[in-house]
């Protein structure tokens, strides 16, 4: 165990050197390796230096059995990978014994999302005799009806609208364009909006950005992230929400009402299907949900 604890503290001063990682890091490192030290000498009998490929396999299970999810397990298999690749580097160990081990699947986090009922109260929240409120409605309107990223949203111009086609163009990641349809919804909010509201903030001057504030100038990511906590707190809705999470009611609520994926991938901008695919999880999941529900034999 005290060659183990010297050569840990060597291998945490060499990614200081070399890397100049945080305290917090390095003592995330040491931890791991001090866990994995301690199982190849208890379960084991050999020292860290010497432990086999198999008796990392067996370090692994164990983590699964004792309830470690794959991400914690993954990241204490990262930490001896790079300790075994340093001790290798240095001629303490002949082979890497982590060579031939996979990284344990991470499933993928479902995206949080809203229920329809959550997304009408949310809808119905800003104060719509203020300026601020009609532009924060017409705003929630336009994001939940075509999924746009939050960043394509503050960077909206007018050109890029077309009211009398319903649709908007979108410029999304890899200068890609694509053509969003609006909705009825969020097509007339928009007019009113534009007609109005927009005209109260800008009072003369020249905006490029669709939707101003009161100095003028377009919306940052933080300012409509801060925008939307609080109208959401307004509507009783206290599980968390950034302005993500419309995107992702968006793509929840076509695919739960029978959407192709392809038109899903196709208005969300994804590059590759297997990115939308996800959300046929989330439809899997309402699916079960109904069942276990409404089934009498359930």
């Amino acid at each position: 165990m005290k060659e183990d604890a010297a050569v840990i503290e060597r291998f945490a001063d060499v990614l200081w050197m070399e890397r100049g990682l945080s305290q917090n890091t390095l003592d995330a490192y040491q931890s791991d390796l001090r866990k994995l030290s301690k199982w190849t000498h208890s379960s084991c009998s050999t020292s860290l230096l010497h432990a086999s490929r198999a008796d990392l396999l067996g370090f692994l299970a164990m983590l699964s059995e004792a309830g470690n999810s794959s991400r914690s397990s993954a990241r204490l298999l990262s930490s001896a990978r790079q300790f075994y690749q340093w001790a290798t580097r240095e001629g303490l160990v002949q082979t890497d014994p982590t060579l031939l081990i996979e990284m344990p699947r991470q499933g993928r986090p479902l995206p949080k999302s809203l229920t329809e009922q959550q997304v009408e109260e949310l809808l119905a929240a800003p104060d719509l005799s203020t300026a601020e409120g009609f532009r924060d409605r017409t705003m929630f309107e336009v994001l939940y009806a075509t999924g746009l990223r939050v960043s394509e949203l503050i960077r909206l111009r007018p050109e890029q609208v077309s009211l009398n086609q319903g649709v908007v163009r979108v410029t999304g990641k890899g200068n890609k364009e694509r053509l969003v349809p609006l909705g009825e919804d969020a097509l007339e909010w928009l007019q009113r909006f534009i007609s109005g509201p927009r005209q109260d903030f800008l009072r003369g001057r020249i905006c490029d950005d669709l939707f101003p504030t009161r100095r003028g100038s377009g919306m940052t990511r933080q300012a409509f992230w801060y925008r939307i906590k609080a109208h959401a707190l307004r509507a009783g809705i206290h599980t968390h929400i950034s302005p993500h999470t419309l995107r992702h009611a968006f793509a929840t609520h076509l695919v739960n009402h029978g959407a192709d994926l392809r038109v899903v991938q196709m208005l969300l901008g994804h590059s590759d299907l297997s990115t939308t695919q996800i959300y046929t999880h989330v439809a899997k999941e309402r699916l079960e949900s109904l069942y276990q529900k409404h089934h009498p034999r359930a």
